[in-house]
């Protein structure tokens, strides 16, 4: 009995082993072709991130340029002498032409409101900055004049106003926004 089950023990032995070796190997193979097979998709992945954000940029790209054309033209177009310029009529009075001013910019603003998605934090906040800096301009020279005043005197003093300050918001934000559009290319 023994005898027997040493003789089986010499063929079953060596098959364990064999059979344990070829398991191993086979794990060891089939882990590394895993690994492979990861890396290869990660880098498929990332190719299609890649192409994704080529993709993006194609058409982000413009969208974002004319965001900040229209945020320059704002800020053009609400600059004190512009606005002067467009809003007043003759033989207005000073409140009048204040709140026609006011009134133009809140609607400027108001129709430009979206573009803030495609510009800085930054820009959008010192675009905000300069909008209330020349509603307080405004506000403060017609402060000054008696509301049923001749608006050219308004205009007059919004003129003196500006003039004293070296550089104004405005010019400041636009600025701004061209060094961040020069970013972009």
């Amino acid at each position: 009995m023994l005898q027997e089950t040493l003789e089986i023990a010499k063929y079953v032995i060596p098959a364990l082993v064999v059979l344990a070796t070829a398991y191993f190997l086979l794990k060891i193979f089939l882990n590394s072709q895993e690994e492979l097979k990861k890396k290869e998709l990660q880098a498929q992945l990332e190719q299609l991130r890649h192409q994704l954000k080529a993709e993006d940029k194609k058409y982000l790209t413009p969208m974002r340029l004319q965001a900040y054309e229209r945020m320059v033209l704002l800020l053009e177009r609400i600059t004190p002498q512009s606005l002067i310029f467009r809003v007043q009529q003759p033989n207005q009075m000073v409140f009048q032409l204040q709140a026609a001013l006011l009134k133009n910019i809140r609607d400027e603003y108001e129709h430009n409101l979206a573009q803030q998605l495609y510009i800085s934090k930054e820009s959008w906040a010192m675009l905000r900055t300069a909008k209330e800096e020349v509603i307080k301009l405004i506000n403060t020279a017609a402060s000054d004049l008696k509301p049923d005043g001749n608006g050219l005197e308004l205009a007059q003093k919004i003129f003196e106003m500006s003039l004293g300050h070296e550089k104004n918001q405005t010019e400041r934000a636009i600025e701004m926004l061209k060094k961040e559009v020069q970013k972009l290319f």
